[in-house]
């Protein structure tokens, strides 16, 4: 079988390294490391993130190094740490992907610094435009609110408006904006 390989080894430089036996722990951690990729392996496809959660799992395992029990088989107790670790990257994994667009799917049209500028002018111009179109007291709620970004008590005494209706009329004007600019479907 598989873990009676180590014949015990692991668990003794475990003891030592507990007892403050560097020797015996940098042998520890360098022969668990391929059984711990091979745990993490398991659950992680990608070869960066696998090395990502097997860092995890060693980072852990100094940290925990003193809860380990002596007499106590080694090798599972390392697989529970680095299964939860890769568990732990593959749930961080999943809420990054909900949240976040990779970047190299978006480029510059020109590479040249100065290419961009007059799509910048226009754009510029436009939402110049839309915040002129807005009503009154939107323009100013935005304003107060959002460009000079006061707090909502001194834009509402500066404008007249309550607090709620400065939120409103904030609310309204960027939603508008939104919809006229084409960033609200």
């Amino acid at each position: 079988m598989a873990g009676d390989r180590d014949g015990g080894e692991w668990e003794a430089w475990m003891v030592a390294a507990q007892a403050g036996d560097q020797r015996a722990y940098d042998r520890l951690l360098r022969a668990i490391l391929p059984f711990l990729r091979a745990v993490v392996r398991r659950r992680i496809a990608h070869a960066a993130e696998a090395e990502d959660a097997v860092q995890d799992a060693l980072l852990t395992l100094h940290q925990l190094r003193a809860s380990y029990e002596p007499g106590r088989p080694l090798r599972p107790w390392l697989a529970a740490i680095a299964e939860r670790r890769a568990v732990d990257r593959l749930r961080r994994h999943g809420r990054r992907q909900g949240r976040e667009t990779p970047i190299d799917e978006f480029g510059e049209t020109l590479a040249a610094p100065m290419a961009n500028e007059g799509e910048a002018r226009v754009a510029a111009a436009e939402l110049r435009a839309a915040v002129a179109d807005l009503p009154p007291a939107q323009r100013t709620a935005l304003a107060l609110a959002k460009l000079q970004d006061l707090p909502l008590a001194e834009a509402s005494a500066r404008s007249g408006m309550s607090v709620g209706a400065l939120k409103v009329a904030t609310h309204r004007a960027v939603k508008a904006l939104r919809k006229r600019l084409g960033a609200e479907e």
